[in-house]
């Protein structure tokens, strides 16, 4: 059973990281919203207006993938408030081009008027209250849109989680969410039809330096049980040399080996049910009377 807030998490830490100014995104994220933005080729509906949630960690080239596939939308790109200064300097054209200028125009801000679809690639995993972003999602989204989200599953990290238990070390990071959990919290936000399909990703590395240098970039531990004090030079190297010794793949030529379960979901915004208020003398009009028939009949 899912509980209200993700039961490993720190929400504090999520809301330092949240506040933290982006870097480029990670070639990870900007894979996941490449494979994800390819899905959208079997979704026959064309918004006229679209949002992308957080770009900034979520992938601008994958930005530059959806708008692409809907050039004549209105985009509408939220961040954070503090961030939104740098989402139009990573994610506007310059004044001199002539996208600039010529198209729909591109919006920025903390919040987006109600849109067609919702992208938000990546995200949702490092929320510490996922219920009520996709409640807030779900508000966003006009009837009859759409949802396209991304995010880590538990199978993401399995092999350090075994050379940190094997080490008597806190977790490395965060419980993350099973895919069917989504699917079920999707339809209590009040989202219909959910499909979620789940893929691994196998990425490997040439040193311990290098994959926490990855790492880094993907997020942070956000883990309660986390080692609570800053480390220093000769733990980093002891690690390094711990992950060396423990993640070295046989099938990787000996490289680190780290596996990623990305999990994609889209679902769509129903009509509000019509529920009729019954009391001691109840009045609705004809039309009333037709639509509750007709979804009697259904």
């Amino acid at each position: 059973m899912t509980t209200q807030r993700p039961p490993t998490m720190d929400p504090q830490a999520a809301a330092r990281w949240q506040r933290l100014a982006p870097q480029p995104s990670a070639w990870l994220h900007e894979e996941v919203g490449r494979r994800m933005e390819d899905r959208l080729q079997w979704i026959v509906a064309q918004p006229r207006r679209w949002a992308n949630w957080h770009p900034l960690r979520g992938g601008t080239q994958a930005h530059g993938l959806v708008s692409g596939r809907y050039p004549s939308a209105a985009c509408f790109v939220i961040e954070d408030a503090l961030h939104v200064p740098l989402a139009k300097q990573r994610l506007q054209p310059a004044w001199w081009r002539v996208a600039r200028w010529m198209g729909p125009k591109l919006h920025f801000g903390s919040d987006a008027p109600s849109v067609d679809l919702l992208w938000a690639n990546m995200a949702l995993h490092m929320d510490p209250d996922p219920q009520a972003l996709l409640a807030r999602w779900h508000r966003l989204v006009e009837v009859d849109g759409f949802l396209m989200f991304s995010c880590l599953g538990p199978d993401t990290l399995r092999q350090l989680r075994a050379v940190y238990a094997a080490q008597g070390w806190p977790a490395p990071s965060h419980a993350f969410t099973d895919m069917h959990d989504w699917g079920d919290m999707l339809v209590r936000a009040g989202f219909a039809e959910p499909v979620m399909d789940m893929e691994r990703i196998t990425l490997s590395f040439s040193s311990g330096l290098n994959l926490l240098a990855e790492l880094r970039g993907l997020g942070r531990n956000l883990h309660l049980e986390r080692f609570p004090a800053l480390r220093g030079r000769a733990w980093r190297e002891r690690l390094c040399a711990t992950l060396e010794e423990g993640l070295a793949a046989p099938t990787e030529s000996g490289r680190l080996a780290l596996t990623f379960e990305v999990i994609y979901g889209h679902a769509f915004k129903p009509k509000p049910k019509n529920v009729l208020k019954i009391g001691p003398q109840t009045a609705f009009s004809l039309e009333e009377m037709r639509e509750t028939l007709a979804l009697g009949r259904k």
